[in-house]
């Protein structure tokens, strides 16, 4: 028998691709289930991109291409940073990698390794702390309460540097709280990482989905000199609807950058040749495609917060950014759902699915235990429908 590695062993499933597949499951079976697991918007890419795709293929653009990805690509991702943030970058600070995870991994895999710590606040993205025990370094989480609208405070992360600190990750606009931190609020992280010479990996990749007078803030373009400490990354998928195309990236410094590509390139070569060309388009092309879906995300928003208020027990926050509900079930904790006894956000999970065919995260996966996650990057029948079904289902009707 092969044996299992020690990282492979340590490292768990992906909880959402995991209740993505549990349901999956049921549905072939003939249940009717609401899935709401997956970060995933439901809009088909716009029609330029998908038409510079073809353009591309047709002119053999269907080759390796550089590791870091093609001039061409990075130079516009260049132009997207100096449109929006007035921030130059060079192409020679930005890496194109397959996806903004992979992105994530390129920088944790090159910044830090044993021995180090990564600052993490709760509740986060569930793959950030498995990347960051791939390296070998340990995770360092600080919680955050929906009460200060789950944002991590100057002090908390002043408390939480220590001698082996090397990386704060940070999230903004989050997943899974849709939390957003204000430009000031950011500020004052930035004063804390410069005078601790923290390295911060800032990642932005819900920048577009902002709603009401919530605005994301470039971290790099805080204070002078932050940018040489902040390694930026986003990418097209939630935007523009693109998240099978995996490109994503990091722009940052020309060291650091050059380091992450000999990294990216034993391991993947290149991102892939077509989709870099698509994310030209999406880039410099209209984007008034981009402010179509925001606004139908704010109003599918609206519309679950609007149901969750209404339903007894459940302490809902009102998410400023990105597609996801992070909502509150502890109170039904103790009790029994569907035949189940319900002790903690999964089997509140499990119970919902089995029972009421309304498909979430657990927050136990995210830091959040007590909460879970409803992703609304789906239509607003199914939003509809799927929170008939939840509140049916724990009022016992």
């Amino acid at each position: 028998m092969i044996g299992i590695s020690k990282m492979a062993a340590a490292v768990k499933p992906s909880a959402t691709l995991a209740a993505g597949a549990k349901a999956k499951q049921l549905k072939a079976e003939g249940h009717t289930v609401f899935d709401f697991s997956l970060g995933e918007p439901d809009f088909i890419t716009p029609e330029h991109i998908r038409a510079a795709a073809v353009v591309a293929m047709n002119k053999g653009q269907t080759h390796y291409t550089p590791a870091n990805g093609t001039p061409e690509v990075r130079a516009a991702v260049c132009r997207y940073y100096q449109k929006n943030y007035n921030l130059k970058y060079s192409p020679e600070q930005v890496l194109v990698s397959n996806g903004a995870k992979h992105s994530i991994h390129n920088v944790l895999a090159s910044v830090v390794g044993p021995g180090d710590e990564v600052i993490i606040p709760t509740p986060y993205w569930v793959s950030y702390s498995d990347l960051v025990e791939m390296t070998g370094a340990k995770y360092v989480l600080v919680p955050t309460r929906m009460e200060d609208g789950f944002k991590m405070s100057p002090a908390q992360l002043k408390a939480a540097i220590t001698p082996r600190s090397r990386l704060l990750m940070l999230n903004s606009p989050c997943n899974p709280t849709g939390a957003v931190y204000s430009r000031s609020e950011l500020e004052a992280l930035a004063d804390v990482v410069l005078e601790a010479k923290l390295a911060v990996l800032s990642d932005e990749i819900y920048e577009k989905l902002v709603y009401g007078d919530a605005k994301a803030t470039c971290f790099a373009t805080l204070r002078p000199g932050l940018a040489e400490q902040t390694i930026t990354i986003s990418g097209v998928a939630k935007s523009y609807a693109m998240t099978g195309w995996r490109i994503g990236w990091a722009a940052g410094p020309v060291h650091l950058i050059k380091a992450m590509g000999n990294v990216q390139s034993q391991q993947t070569s290149c991102p892939c040749s077509v989709s870099q060309a698509a994310t030209i388009a999406a880039l410099d092309g209209d984007q008034a495609c981009v402010e179509e879906m925001r606004r139908e995300f704010e109003a599918r928003r609206d519309l679950v917060c609007a149901r969750l208020a209404k339903i007894p027990g459940v302490k809902s926050f009102v998410p400023d950014g990105a597609f996801y509900a992070f909502f509150d079930v502890s109170s039904y904790f103790g009790r029994t759902l569907a035949g189940k006894p319900v002790t903690n956000s999964s089997s509140f999970c499990l119970a919902a699915l089995e029972g009421g065919g309304v498909n979430l995260v657990t927050g136990e996966a995210f830091g959040g235990e007590g909460f879970v996650r409803l992703s609304y990057a789906t239509s607003r029948e199914q939003l509809q429908g799927g929170l008939d079904r939840l509140e049916k289902f724990l009022l016992g009707k």
